[in-house]
């Protein structure tokens, strides 16, 4: 599995397409999204207004918002 750099617009369109949503947007440069789950609610900081994310970043990013590996598997291919 390799996660690519994108965009912070780009990887706000990749959460919203799987299953997130935006909450708020702070007085920082972070926008809150969050994630439901049958079991819990997860949210997490994402950067805006960056043209490459890392893809270290990204997958932390993912997986606060609990998504599993093989969840983050399947969202790359």
């Amino acid at each position: 599995m390799k996660i690519p750099a994108i965009s912070s617009k780009q990887f706000r369109k990749l959460l919203e397409q799987f299953g997130c949503y935006f909450a708020r947007q702070g007085a920082t440069d972070h926008a809150i999204f969050v994630r439901e789950t049958s079991v819990k609610k997860f949210a997490a900081p994402v950067q805006t207004g960056k043209k490459d994310l890392s893809p270290i970043y990204i997958k932390l990013v993912l997986k606060q918002l609990g998504f599993t590996s093989e969840e983050i598997k399947n969202i790359f291919r």
